[in-house]
């Protein structure tokens, strides 16, 4: 046993190699542009990354996974870049296409689409913490999704990421600030909102305070500044009065409802100002004092009363009058201590000289290039979404008590390469997954679970449940039933009745109709309470709190939710109709069709005999259950039936296989 007096003397000793240290940290260091390393297998890398990750295998005495094949690679490509799988076509052109430089091909076609800032803007939602409701128990509506919107289309078009950031910290402060750089300062104006009763407004106000310096450390820094809210950090070298001085940066926020009319609302506007105008012109025609004169002024305001309301949004905005900050003692706020000025914690890069910095100089010092951590704790967050974990696997503390870098070296690189890219994002993901290093197999290998059964040094790629977003989407994709319409207010997908009975209030989620009802799921709209439960059950994150990785379960509620979910059953289908209408006339072509939309790829020969023999079970089940076989077919959407008997328990049969086919690992799993 391992004595108390022992476990004091590691605490001890951890304390002094703290102050000795301190300053010296790895992570406070400027990253260090290394050369890739000269490798001995010379024709196996395809880029800078693959020297790095080379020379570690090699020095393990092993050798890298050969390339996973052509389908495989497709599929997993798409997934990782745009959140769906790639067409029958698609796979069809790319099996066909000889040229060399084919996948980069796709690559470029890939990070050109639309769906690409879907994908990776629903990471940067996390981050921020995203959500459609203000959360505690009242959990509120609100109107954030213009912000949503600003994030998707801020990734489409490869905003660099220091301006990206800038803008979100302090777009309202820029010069000549746009309207869209005012709606990205909701980053931090997704924090909860306690509307209840009796609430403290200015101990929420401070609360919202705290989790936004708390959300800049994990998200741009990768430090738990919230651990010096209350007292000096227990590890890392920052202050309690450090910390109060980035505060102070966001004490000075104001926060409003702008108004941000849509397209339409403008439209509408327009519309209805031109009718004041006439009105008011032919009210001037009138001779004044005249009854006629009187009841048209009536009706002119009446009229400006029914002006149409443009959509608002939240947005931050600089106080006019300054607020001053004060440390508080133990995190209080009703104990103020000394007045703070704002400023930065010491161990990082400096602060410009200024004689009274704001939140503009704040973010610009957050986005420095002499920062040491944001470009760093951006790619390993960027890495850790293509393998499974970073390559410092803590990606949410770089910190002293945060895990080493398995290839400091590459994350240096990488991190010098993402600034000298001028700070893109698609050229740092094209990078990536053009490497001979993501290019691998994620078969397991003997030789690489005996020395490195954790994959540290990266020998082969790895297997990974699919998001909570994109099983649906995927699912959907493969039905046919996905609508790409972008933007907008959230959306409601069918979910199951009585979720929204759950918690204090009861909280309104009427089923969309037409494309609304098949959007993607990052255009879903996010209860904080109450989130839609297919989605929290695949670890959805609920968005109280920044979320900077998503840990992933396997659990029984996942089989059942993709086979009794409302929303599944009703894509199941519509992959049923597909597989029907696409897959010709035997068991066996439409079985192949079946396969090829949810995997990508043709099924073997024991695949083929398993699902033809489950199909020809469930048409005997159904051939003597009309009633039940009438329940499975009906469409939920819009309630269409099939009048012949024979053919609903045909068309129940192929419901049934289209459930497998969207219920298998390897359908919800990105190889």
């Amino acid at each position: 046993m391992r004595s108390p007096l022992l476990f004091l003397l590691i605490i001890f000793w951890n304390g002094l190699g703290l102050q000795a240290n301190e300053g010296k940290h790895w992570a406070f260091i400027a990253p260090q542009r290394h050369a890739p390393p000269i490798v001995n297998q010379a024709n196996w890398p395809k880029n800078a990354i693959d020297h790095f990750t080379l020379t570690k295998l090699e020095s393990a005495n092993l050798k890298p996974s050969p390339e996973a094949d052509k389908i495989t690679l497709l599929r997993r490509v798409h997934l990782d870049l745009i959140g769906l799988p790639p067409t029958p076509a698609e796979v069809k052109a790319f099996l066909a296409d000889q040229r060399p430089n084919a996948y980069e091909r796709v690559v470029d076609n890939l990070l050109a689409s639309p769906r690409y800032g879907e994908r990776w803007g629903r990471h940067w939602l996390d981050a921020a913490r995203y959500a459609d409701s203000d959360g505690y128990s009242h959990d509120a509506p609100r109107v954030m999704w213009q912000y949503r919107d600003w994030v998707i289309r801020a990734t489409n078009d490869d905003l660099p990421f220091d301006q990206f950031v800038i803008e979100q910290l302090a777009g309202d402060m820029l010069p000549n600030a746009t309207t869209d750089q005012r709606i990205a300062t909701g980053f931090h104006r997704n924090t909860q909102i306690n509307s209840e009763g009796g609430v403290d407004r200015e101990q929420f106000r401070i609360d919202s305070i705290f989790d936004r310096v708390a959300t800049t450390g994990e998200v741009l820094f990768g430090l738990t500044f919230g651990c010096a809210q209350c007292h000096d950090h227990k590890y890392d070298p920052i202050k309690q009065v450090e910390y109060y001085r980035m505060f102070a940066f966001y004490n000075q926020v104001d926060e409003p409802r702008r108004e941000i009319p849509t397209a339409t609302e403008i439209i509408a506007q327009k519309a209805h100002d031109q009718k004041v105008t006439a009105l008011t012109a032919k009210i001037n025609s009138v001779e004044q004092g005249s009854d006629a004169r009187k009841k048209l002024e009536g009706e002119l305001a009446q009229l400006k009363k029914k002006r149409p309301r443009a959509t608002t949004a939240l947005v931050m905005m600089q106080r006019s009058s300054p607020r001053m900050t004060h440390r508080f003692i133990q995190g209080n706020f009703t104990r103020p201590a000394e007045e703070v000025k704002p400023g930065v914690p010491s161990i990082l890069h400096a602060l410009p000289e200024a004689e009274t910095a704001n939140r503009l100089d704040f973010a610009r010092w957050v986005t420095s290039r002499n920062n040491p951590l944001m470009a760093r704790v951006t790619i390993n967050r960027m890495w850790l979404h293509y393998f499974g974990k970073g390559i410092v696997e803590t990606e949410n503390d770089f910190g002293t008590q945060g895990s080493a870098p398995s290839h400091p070296a590459l994350l240096d690189w990488l991190a010098t390469e993402f600034m000298r890219s001028q700070w893109s994002r698609k050229a740092m993901h094209r990078l990536i997954v053009t490497s001979a290093t993501y290019r691998q197999s994620s078969k397991h290998r003997a030789d690489l679970n005996q020395a490195d059964p954790y994959n540290k040094l990266l020998g082969r790629q790895s297997r990974l449940r699919l998001d909570a977003e994109i099983v649906r989407d995927n699912a959907l994709a493969a039905s046919g039933l996905l609508s790409i319409k972008m933007g907008g207010p959230g959306v409601f997908p069918p979910q199951p009745p009585g979720c929204m009975n759950l918690g204090q209030h009861r909280r309104n989620w009427t089923v969309s109709t037409g494309e609304d009802r098949y959007r993607r799921a990052v255009y879903t709209y996010r209860w904080r309470a109450t989130p839609h439960p297919a989605l929290k059950v695949f670890d959805a994150p609920d968005a109280f709190a920044s979320c900077t990785r998503r840990i992933r379960s396997n659990t029984p509620l996942q089989a059942l939710t993709l086979l009794n979910d409302p929303a599944f059953f009703e894509i199941a289908q519509g992959l049923a109709e597909r597989i029907l209408k696409e897959g010709g006339k035997t068991d066996e072509t439409r079985i192949a069709t079946g396969v090829r939309l949810c995997l990508a790829r043709e099924p073997d020969a024991q695949e083929l005999s398993i699902l033809k023999s489950f199909l020809t079970r469930q048409r005997k089940l159904y051939a003597g259950m009309d009633a039940v076989a009438l329940s499975v077919v009906i469409h939920r959407a819009h309630g269409a039936q099939i009048a012949d008997e024979t053919q609903r328990s045909e068309k129940a049969a192929w419901v049934m296989l289209a459930r497998v086919l969207l219920n298998l690992d390897e359908t919800i799993t990105r190889e």
